[in-house]
């Protein structure tokens, strides 16, 4: 009876063993991958690298970045939806998610509910330039100009649907004012179009521009975020200028696909956050136009389904044709 006893006790305890969820055991211990959706060597590429590296030292395993390009970032957004919750495949999403969940007619995904939130990383603003010879000596000087001459002013950005085309979308509608869009394909084409004389402004991620700010070929007149940029505190912000209310902040954080559990969630949290708090992590950030933040999981989602709300009507608004 004592044998039988202790053979049924052992049969138990092997099927309470066998039903341990496989995340709890020591996690990580393979390679995590981060997937993100823009060029390599670009803002995301480096975000995710910095970060990765760093988030490496705490949990032990490598992060290895992959890009996978085109379509406004969801060729990458798909792959991680797609993916296995067990917190081997991330996302590094940029503001681009929110507004390719606008843009776009038909995702393989939706753009919070497939995915678990970790945590933001970095927030950046967007900056209006202008040449440095333009006759415009603030963003208010331009914007009455382009309501006397519904024609006489335009802007270029990085594309049609990119973030920095909404930010312009947005500042019209709220600023009243008539500004022609000119789509170029990407920041450095958009860049060459001002300095060549093709539009007299753009809207621009400060890395893509403050090289030719610091040459003295091109000049700032504004800052797209709520308060001004630390890095060029003299710069105003577009509110401060006249456009009440206007903000327009992009950012890059981390996801997972939806059903990751919360435990693994948490790992990479607290490593993430632990990189952000390193100096040559946010000085990195910072030389990149960027602010370190991390956040709660929930404050993530609450943030993304804003942006999205947000966009979607702009989108609508503008009649911008969807993709």
């Amino acid at each position: 009876m004592r044998r039988r006893a202790f053979l049924a006790a052992g049969l138990g305890l092997a099927c309470t063993v066998s039903t341990v969820p496989a995340w709890s055991q020591a996690y990580p211990d393979r390679p995590i991958r981060i997937y993100q959706g823009f060029a390599a060597g670009g803002n995301a590429d480096t975000i995710a690298r910095v970060v990765g590296a760093e988030m490496t030292r705490t949990l032990g395993q490598p992060f290895v970045i992959e890009a996978q390009t085109g379509a406004g970032g969801t060729i990458a957004a798909t792959t991680v939806a797609r993916a296995r919750p067990d917190g081997y495949t991330l996302l590094l999403a940029t503001g681009g998610h929110a507004v390719a969940g606008a843009l776009y007619n038909k995702l393989a995904y939706q753009t919070v509910s497939d995915f678990q939130m970790i945590s933001t990383v970095t927030y950046f603003p967007f900056l209006i330039v202008v040449r440095a010879d333009s006759p415009y000596q603030s963003l208010s000087q331009l914007l009455g100009a382009a309501r006397a001459d519904a024609k006489g002013v335009s802007y270029g950005s990085a594309g049609v649907g990119s973030t920095h085309h909404l930010a312009g979308e947005l500042l019209v509608r709220s600023a009243k004012a008539e500004i022609l869009h000119v789509p170029y394909r990407g920041d450095a084409a958009s860049v060459t179009a001002l300095l060549g004389g093709e539009v007299p402004m753009i809207i621009a991620p400060p890395t893509a521009v403050m090289t030719n700010i610091k040459a003295g070929k091109l000049r700032a007149l504004a800052t797209t975020g709520a308060q001004r940029w630390s890095a060029m505190p003299e710069l105003p912000t577009v509110a401060e200028q006249g456009v009440a209310g206007y903000e327009v902040t992009s950012w890059a954080g981390l996801m997972a696909p939806a059903g990751t559990p919360r435990p693994i969630v948490e790992q990479l949290r607290g490593a993430a956050l632990k990189a952000l708090q390193v100096p040559d992590v946010r000085a990195r950030l910072e030389d990149m136009g960027g602010e370190a933040r991390g956040s709660t999981p929930e404050q993530m989602t609450a943030m993304v389904s804003t942006e999205l709300q947000k966009w979607t009507t702009i989108v609508n608004d503008a009649h911008i044709p969807k993709q």
